[in-house]
């Protein structure tokens, strides 16, 4: 068998160096930057085929597991198969995570995506690749298996909480299912992922092997139904129908997903008509939940946003300057009237937690009255009781409207 064609392989750091930079960043204006760390790494990495205006590079890793310290967040650990994303939306929060690369232009964040990959294993002589260096993904199920023994009861992992694991990298590289391979051989943990991909659908046979033995849910990011206005706010991102089609097909795989309606833009896609709508919407594909989020604009998210709004939106653009001046968030009063008005809806559409789970306790009840004695994963508790939420969901009733 011929040799697999490696030759669209080349360095980073060769590029760099014809730019007289080598481990240096430039910076025009501004005396070099030695490179040290995860920045030393991106620097380093290999350069992969492009796409529609983006350059894919390798980045070694020595986890790829993060705790996440941040104490507002409901979850405990997060696993980013990529640094960087196509969708390039133009309220996205994550920008910043390129800066710790060096990568101070925030556009980059949309057009350099680096494919993570194990540090320190490249492949012995006659292996496939060796002579050609690593593949994307190459050690990454070693890494999770190793880093999984760092991880609690009701501990949380949250996949895509930074990047979309299944943004158009994913197609064509598999970060994301071969990480999925190795979490569908545990059991025990409680496992999130978000995503504006219909493309997860791809894994349904993997969600429901892991499903059997873990606490799994998966939240379609929604922020409009209105294709034409996604399509200005997410330009690169699956449309919201193809999105809310894959609530539909999860649920209907036994697999419990919902939507997360994050950021509610304001004078955008706050209105009581847009979210009206997508509170029906989720309702009518079986979505188990649905919650909303303001928008919070970080520095490096106003950069990008606030020319954005110059262009699309003229007329909101000072009035979110003001809003925004000096800090990150709005005003709790806004917050406050999005998180009563979801909850209406919810409330009108009678969209409320009910997970596979639920219908089978229930069903074992009915089946087995003496089903107490019987229970694995869980306590089964009299059908009159109302089944305690799982401790992820109500963390991020905690944090999310």
């Amino acid at each position: 068998m011929a040799a697999a064609d490696h030759s669209y392989l080349f360095r980073f750091s060769e590029i760099a160096e014809q730019d007289n930079c080598g481990e240096e960043q430039c910076v025009p204006g501004s005396a070099p930057i030695r490179l040290v760390g995860i920045a030393k790494l991106a620097a380093e990495g290999d350069k992969l085929r492009q796409g529609h205006n983006v350059e894919y590079f390798t980045l070694e890793s020595r986890s790829i597991l993060n705790r996440c310290t941040a104490p507002r967040m409901p979850f405990t650990w997060t696993i980013n198969p990529y640094r960087g994303c196509e969708f390039a939306c133009k309220y996205c929060y994550a920008r910043y995570t390129h800066e710790f690369l060096e990568i101070r232009d925030n556009i980059e964040f949309e057009r350099k995506i680096f494919l993570k990959q194990a540090a320190g294993l490249e492949p012995k002589a006659g292996e496939p690749g060796a002579g050609y260096g690593r593949r994307p993904g190459d050690g990454l199920q070693e890494l999770l298996r190793r880093d999984l023994k760092k991880v609690k009861p009701g501990e949380e992992i949250a996949i895509g909480t930074a990047t979309d694991p299944y943004q158009p990298a994913e197609r064509r590289f598999g970060l994301t299912r071969t990480i999925l391979a190795e979490l569908a051989q545990h059991r025990g943990f409680e496992i999130g992922i978000v995503t504006k991909s219909d493309l997860v659908m791809r894994d349904i046979d993997l969600f429901q092997r892991i499903a059997e033995h873990n606490s799994l849910f998966i939240n379609l990011t929604i922020t409009t139904l209105d294709a034409q206005l996604a399509r200005i706010l997410e330009p690169r991102a699956p449309r919201p129908d193809l999105r809310m089609n894959a609530v539909r097909e999860l649920n209907a795989a036994g697999i419990d997903a919902g939507v997360i309606c994050a950021p509610v833009v304001p004078g955008i896609t706050d209105s009581v008509q847009s979210l009206d709508a997508l509170v029906r919407e989720t309702k009518r594909a079986g979505g188990k939940y649905i919650f909303a989020n303001p928008l919070f604009l970080k520095p490096c998210s106003a950069s990008v946003f606030l020319p954005f709004l110059d262009k699309e939106f003229p007329k909101l653009a000072d009035g979110y300057r003001k809003r925004y001046e000096g800090k990150a968030f709005v005003e709790k009063a806004y917050k406050r009237r999005i998180s009563d008005l979801m909850k209406a809806l919810r409330t009108k559409y009678d969209v409320r937690w009910e997970s596979r789970r639920d219908h089978e306790r229930a069903r074992t009840l009915k089946e087995h009255p003496d089903a107490a004695q019987m229970g694995l994963f869980y306590e089964l508790r009299p059908a009159e009781e109302k089944p305690e939420l799982p401790l992820g969901y109500q963390r991020r009733r905690r944090s999310m409207c």
